[in-house]
């Protein structure tokens, strides 16, 4: 081989996104765990900036939501609300499932909405869906303190399952995350879908007992019912908090299985999505 010959021949360095295993993805996140803090702090300030209300929107949206499922469902309809007030029967609903729904939303348009990030600097990609379900728990803590308000004033205390409630707080913010992976890989393909996100939040809402309480349905119905992962989160927030009927075992069990058959296929999905986001942006 002549010396020009091998004069050209270099080291070829070539960088590819790759299928990183969930291992990794966890050691990245760790390793950035400061960043998702700082993107649901920017969303936070953007969120309420401007507003003549700011953070009250967190208490004024769930409890007019009330008001109204009370006049049309409570008092017009007379769906029943397991011996519990009905105001309050409801606003123990709507509060995870308003966590639910914003952290949904946010976190379907969150990679279309950071697409200058994906495309100038390295980080985990999975932190992107994760910011926004910071935001969400922040107005639930505001919105919470109307439910405290409201139990005290119709004389509910809560009892010893109320060290439960957290657990379904986590489960409504998991299965926000679970669905949000699902449809931000697909809405920064296909954007489309964030024009059918508030058709399928709205068709969600009134498939799960937030109006109206799962008692309605006979076994195993009732069981089945928990096919719909916010099925369980509510109906186990209700008894965690009111605690007027006995734990909704079979249901919650079912809505668990779901959360985590939902969250493995998210990520599986996510991570092979990730390499072609830059591309696609």
């Amino acid at each position: 081989m002549r010396s020009s010959e091998v004069a050209d021949v270099s080291p070829v360095l070539v960088i590819d996104a790759g299928k990183s295993p969930l291992g990794n993805q966890l050691r990245d996140l760790w390793a950035y765990r400061e960043l998702p803090y700082f993107l649901a702090w920017r969303d936070f300030k953007v969120r309420y900036k401007q507003t003549v209300l700011g953070a009250a929107w967190a208490i004024i949206q769930p409890l007019f939501t009330m008001v109204a499922f009370s006049i049309f469902f409570g008092y017009l309809g007379k769906i029943p609300s397991d011996g519990v007030p009905y105001p309050v029967f409801a606003y123990c609903a709507l509060l995870p499932w308003s966590l639910f729904a914003h952290a949904l939303n946010e976190s379907s348009n969150s990679l279309v909405s950071n697409q200058g990030l994906i495309t100038k600097v390295y980080f985990p990609r999975l932190i992107i869906p994760i910011a926004p379900l910071f935001v969400g728990l922040v107005d639930f803590g505001i919105a919470f303190v109307v439910l405290l308000g409201l139990m005290l004033f119709y004389g509910i205390l809560p009892g010893f399952p109320l060290i439960a409630a957290p657990l379904f707080v986590l489960m409504a913010v998991v299965t926000a995350l679970a669905v949000g992976m699902w449809l931000s890989a697909l809405n920064l393909q296909y954007r489309d879908v964030r024009y059918t996100l508030p058709f399928l939040t709205q068709l969600w809402l009134f498939a799960t007992p937030v109006a109206y309480p799962s008692s309605l349905l006979p076994e195993p119905w009732r069981s089945l019912y928990g096919l719909n992962p916010m099925a369980g989160v509510v109906e186990g927030f209700r008894w965690a908090l009111l605690g007027r009927t006995t734990a909704p075992g079979p249901l919650i069990a079912v809505s668990c299985l779901a959360v985590i058959a939902l969250l493995i296929g998210g990520l599986w999905y996510f991570n092979r999505m990730e390499q072609t986001f830059a591309d696609v942006v």
